[in-house]
């Protein structure tokens, strides 16, 4: 079974890499979809966010790394993926995304959303956050794998 886990990554968290683990063992194949968002402006390009999820995902098996923009229905019947995975870290996460969920069941009724809890470890992190605490100096490495944490303190240095 193939399931799609759609975001912007930007950064990659401890808390999306644990969700992708976890996906990996109750799923099987999971795709990491990087969307291509024209509406925000990201702290690291598209190529550069690849590169760190790859890092990340190093020792994982069955996980593929692409880059989409568009409808993630399309996305998803585009990588033969049936499931699309949402994390949940508050009651607020459930109701954007179970919005969302209905709005792409509408679109394809052949695709389902999985929503999965975080890890109560990574339940406050988002990446605007991380970014938040990276921009003042604050230590991160309990919130992003290393790769992330190198890129984010390089960048907020400039």
């Amino acid at each position: 079974m193939k399931i799609l886990y759609p975001g912007t990554f930007d950064p990659l968290t401890k808390g999306h890499l644990d969700l992708i683990q976890r996906a990996e063992k109750l799923f099987g194949n999971v795709v990491v979809a990087v969307l291509k968002n024209t509406s925000k402006k990201p702290t690291f390009d598209l190529s550069r966010r690849i590169i760190q999820i790859n890092k990340a995902i190093s020792h994982l098996p069955n996980i593929d790394v692409i880059t989409y923009d568009g409808l993630t229905v399309d996305c998803a019947r585009d990588v033969n993926a049936n499931l699309i995975l949402r994390g949940l870290r508050a009651m607020s996460d459930f109701e954007y995304e179970l919005q969302i969920a209905h709005t792409n069941k509408s679109l394809n009724s052949k695709i389902e959303t999985i929503f999965l809890s975080t890890n109560t470890n990574y339940s406050f992190l988002s990446s605007s956050l991380v970014k938040e605490v990276a921009k003042f100096g604050g230590e991160i490495n309990h919130m992003v794998p290393e790769s992330v944490e190198r890129d984010l303190k390089d960048y907020f240095r400039k």
